[in-house]
């Protein structure tokens, strides 16, 4: 095992299939001379030359569409966003045809293809630079939408991607993670899609994130832990497909639910989740399921609200003594 920055884990998962593939690419705005806008590609242009990075436009909708075409013809491309709210440009492209086209063509053309970037706030970047869009995507059929919390999962994950899955993949990463470090092996390894992890044990309530949210969740057990409460902490690590049954079997246990996410709280992935644990476990339940969502408005440029609209530690504590009726 190595200690390596999240952006490194990336570009290894790339450099790898690409190795293995050549019909695996990378193209994007400034993945090539520029070594990528968070430098994930870096040196990847040297290795593998012109025609298998490439430097596009500030033309989403043209290149993501180029790239879609590519994948119904036999390569399998890589396309860099640089933030998921530039995305919404390519949306038609995303939406109506690479989700679509599997079932439209009767099983005749799929579109393997890896649509990847970060998603949702980096800090004081504005209201426009700083949207979630969890629940957008996986509320397509036909995507497969990840979202890892660390680099060991964010390699195996894009090499599952890259290599095995013939669905279009939305991959979320998040630009406040870029330089965080993780334990990665030497040794080749793939993570299979819809499958959850339990990254604490625990057995007083059930704390369910992804993504960055995770270090929240994670610091929210540790805080938790100091008063004596023993939290479980489990990370989606994939959204669509949605491991809920590890969900449910950890609140058999804990008869307990919190979700933090830093998506809108409308129709969000922490709804979904909340919908299928009543449904299949309500009976286990010994209070209300309970979550914590970014706030329901544009983000603000100001630093405070900033960090009012977001998830935090000491609220996510506040929600879980809530849901252990302990006194405030």
């Amino acid at each position: 095992m190595r200690s390596i920055p999240f952006r490194e884990a990336l570009r290894e998962a790339m450099t790898e299939e690409m190795r293995r593939d050549e019909k695996v690419f990378l193209m994007g705005e400034e993945v090539a001379e520029y070594n990528g806008a968070y430098k994930v590609s870096q040196g990847m242009l040297a290795e593998f030359g012109a025609k298998r990075v490439i430097d596009t436009p500030i033309a989403e909708l043209g290149f993501a569409a180029i790239a879609v075409g590519a994948a119904q013809n036999g390569l399998r491309p890589i396309v860099e966003f640089m933030t998921w709210n530039f995305a919404v440009l390519p949306l038609d492209q995303i939406l109506n045809t690479a989700s679509k086209m599997l079932a439209m063509s009767g099983g005749q053309i799929g579109c393997p293809i890896v649509f990847r970037g970060p998603n949702g706030s980096a800090g004081q970047l504005g209201a426009q630079h700083s949207t979630a869009f969890d629940s957008l995507y996986a509320n397509i059929p036909g995507l497969k939408v990840v979202s890892p919390s660390n680099g060991y999962d964010a390699k195996g994950l894009l090499k599952q991607c890259i290599r095995y899955e013939e669905d279009p993949i939305v991959f979320f990463e998040s630009e406040v993670m870029y330089g965080d470090k993780c334990e990665v092996p030497e040794e080749e390894y793939y993570i299979p899609l819809g499958k959850a992890d339990i990254k604490k044990a625990g057995r007083d309530v059930t704390i369910v994130s992804y993504n960055k949210m995770m270090k929240v969740a994670l610091g929210a057990a540790a805080e938790l832990e100091k008063e004596g409460i023993s939290a479980e902490v489990i990370d989606l690590r994939t959204i669509r497909p949605l491991d809920w049954e590890t969900i449910l079997e950890s609140v058999k246990k804990t008869n307990r639910l919190v979700i933090v996410e830093e998506q809108w709280p409308f129709a969000s992935i922490s709804s979904e989740i909340s919908y299928r644990i009543q449904k299949e476990g309500f009976d286990y339940l010994d209070a209300p399921i309970r979550r914590i969502c970014s706030a329901d408005a544009p983000m603000h440029y100001a630093a405070n609200l900033t960090a009012l609209a977001i998830p935090d530690v000491a609220r996510t504590v506040k929600l879980v003594k809530e849901v252990m009726y302990m006194k405030k």
